[in-house]
């Protein structure tokens, strides 16, 4: 998976070296193809699937035996307990095969996965990165992590407690936005670029550069 191409990376990085030149804060920013595989929500899905098919089936068996009866040419037999039993469990498990099948297709697949869920998973995966990456491996702790994951369309602004204790949520949410409108453009590099000179800019209010500041993070944009 590759989303920039070099020239790309190098604008992103130059963008770090450039904010950091101002502040003692270090940005780190990673680049994700998604945040999760979501195995778990596509089989909910289909397990919810099968299971409304097969209470359908079992409140109004008798369209589906009817229309069973057109495709083989019957003349409306007399279905047993068990037969109806040996059904409702096909129509069941079709039902759920059929569904995971579906999913297969990435477009589908996220887009039946609930908002509230990507955000989550989204968020989940920035914090782990973060911790990983950056939280508590720089001096003063003055790290912040740029994520964005390209199939939810989710972006997560993470900073270091001493930053998060000065700058208000807010003050991300602008950077994210202008982000983010270059991003829906299609200028994901351009974007990311945007923000971490917001990020920079306001890390050096906060944090200004001391003369024996050293470089503690890579300025690289990771993809993952």
């Amino acid at each position: 998976m590759g989303y920039l191409n070099q020239e790309q990376h190098k604008l992103v990085s130059d963008a770090v070296g450039e904010a950091e030149l101002g502040t003692s804060g270090e940005i780190l920013t990673v680049l994700a193809d998604s945040s999760d595989g979501y195995t778990d929500v596509a089989l909910w899905w289909a397990l919810a699937g099968s299971f409304t098919a097969m209470s359908i089936f079992a409140a109004l068996p008798q369209p589906f035996l009817d229309f069973w009866d057109g495709l083989i040419g019957g003349w409306g037999r007399e279905w047993s307990i068990g037969e109806l039993a040996s059904m409702t469990i096909a129509l069941g498990l079709i039902t759920f095969v059929t569904i995971l099948l579906v999913q297969m297709w990435q477009p589908l697949k996220f887009l039946a996965i609930p908002s509230l869920v990507k955000t989550s998973r989204v968020h989940g995966q920035a914090i782990k990165h973060f911790k990983v990456g950056a939280e508590r491996r720089t001096h003063g702790r003055t790290g912040v992590l740029i994520y964005l994951s390209m199939s939810e369309h989710r972006a997560e602004i993470v900073a270091d407690e001493p930053i998060a204790a000065l700058v208000p949520p807010e003050v991300w949410g602008e950077a994210m936005g202008d982000m983010l409108i270059e991003i829906k453009q299609g200028n994901i590099a351009e974007g990311l670029a945007v923000g971490v000179r917001d990020v920079g800019f306001v890390l050096s209010q906060h944090f200004p550069r001391a003369d024996d500041d050293e470089n503690e993070l890579p300025d690289r944009l990771i993809e993952v």
